[in-house]
């Protein structure tokens, strides 16, 4: 201890030396103001009051999963029962999506994990505003590198445009791979969208062979 204060110590006084009473820090170098632990994190966020939507919600739902996963799914914000149980994807979509993953076997907590890009659920489930996402997108920033995935999917084309900066319909962005902070990303249907329109199921089964595939090479 008293060699590192020691050698901290000398840092300081070369550097005083050098630029005076003023300490310059090399910004890039710096750690993230979060935790670097995922249930930390979650702690350290989950009372948020940046935006409005912390007066509307039941539940800040921050994602569950493997911490670890090579898999992460992204959607663009908590529906009505996601709210309800401070949990993502648990509706009729979330079961749906939990078929899906099994079909390429896993689950959300095997190798796997699940989150949206705003943490509390917009009333009436309305898009997202520019603002809410600039007062969130850090949180999911922080999120991602911490689970640090082989690949990010998308779900649905609110999701992938707001994460991508993409004005793009979701068509023109599938079979193709973009990349998010260094992370590969591949866009897919939001299952809610898949029950309300079951003839693209194919065209997302052919996606997420694609996923299981990207994943084990």
């Amino acid at each position: 201890m008293t060699k590192n204060l020691n050698a901290k110590k000398e840092y300081l006084l070369q550097n005083q030396e050098l630029f005076g009473k003023e300490i310059f820090l090399d910004i890039a170098q710096q750690s993230s103001p979060f935790p670097n632990q995922l249930n930390t994190f979650e702690k350290n966020i989950c009372n948020c009051e940046k935006c409005d939507l912390h007066k509307s919600r039941t539940n800040f739902v921050f994602g569950e999963g493997d911490k670890n996963a090579s898999l992460l799914l992204i959607g663009e914000a908590p529906g009505a029962q996601e709210d309800l149980e401070g949990r993502p994807f648990v509706g009729r979509s979330g079961k749906l999506l939990d078929k899906i993953l099994k079909a390429i076997d896993r689950d959300r907590f095997n190798d796997t994990y699940i989150c949206n890009i705003l943490k509390c659920r917009p009333p009436e489930n309305r898009n997202p505003s520019s603002s809410e996402v600039d007062k969130c997108k850090p949180y999911l920033n922080h999120q991602i590198k911490l689970i640090n995935p082989k690949l990010i999917v998308t779900l649905g084309l609110v999701a992938t445009s707001t994460l991508l900066g993409k004005d793009s319909s979701l068509k023109d962005m599938r079979n193709n791979i973009f990349y998010y902070m260094n992370y590969p990303v591949i866009v897919t249907y939001h299952p809610a969208f898949l029950l309300r329109s079951p003839s693209f199921k194919r065209n997302a089964w052919e996606d997420f062979k694609k996923i299981r595939d990207y994943i084990k090479n």
